[in-house]
């Protein structure tokens, strides 16, 4: 039985917006098990310069993730899209168990099934330190409040 996880494919510019920012809510929970059912049971990912091969490996990875990144929050934006894939730009912040803070970049391509489910995943980040002081994600943990600004109002 298959899991249909809407918006299906083909996207429109509203669809593709709504399936970004459900990403974004679904990793800001920092829950593994919840997240890797957005993905097909056969996801393929690249992320940096580790690769994942289906649900348990995505769980793995995110367990992992986020026992390294602490105090995760991401904003996520649709950049392109087209047919069953869409582009997103994103940053997040989080910091390390020394009380480290960084501000992590990426791009990320998507492609999905024809169920809503994400299939493939290329993601490339690039982490800047930045002071405590410097911090622009300040909302609860959690999903970001619908009135907390995006990417482009934050200037990044």
């Amino acid at each position: 039985m298959t899991t249909t996880r809407p918006p299906i494919p083909p996207f429109t510019q509203e669809s593709a917006t709504l399936k970004v920012r459900q990403a974004e809510d679904g990793w800001n929970s920092r829950d593994p098990e919840k997240v890797s059912l957005a993905y097909s049971i056969d996801t393929r990912w690249r992320n940096r310069s580790e690769f994942a091969h289906g649900r348990e490996a995505v769980v793995g990875f995110l367990n992992r993730k986020w026992a390294k990144e602490l105090d995760y929050r991401l904003i996520k934006e649709l950049w392109a899209f087209g047919g069953n894939r869409i582009s997103v730009r994103y940053a997040y912040e989080w910091h390390d168990d020394s009380g480290n803070w960084f501000r992590s970049y990426g791009n990320e391509n998507w492609e999905f099934d024809e169920s809503g489910l994400m299939k493939n995943r290329h993601a490339s980040i690039n982490d800047l330190p930045i002071k405590a002081s410097d911090r622009k994600f300040h909302w609860p943990l959690g999903a970001r409040p619908v009135d907390h600004p995006g990417l482009g109002e934050l200037g990044l």
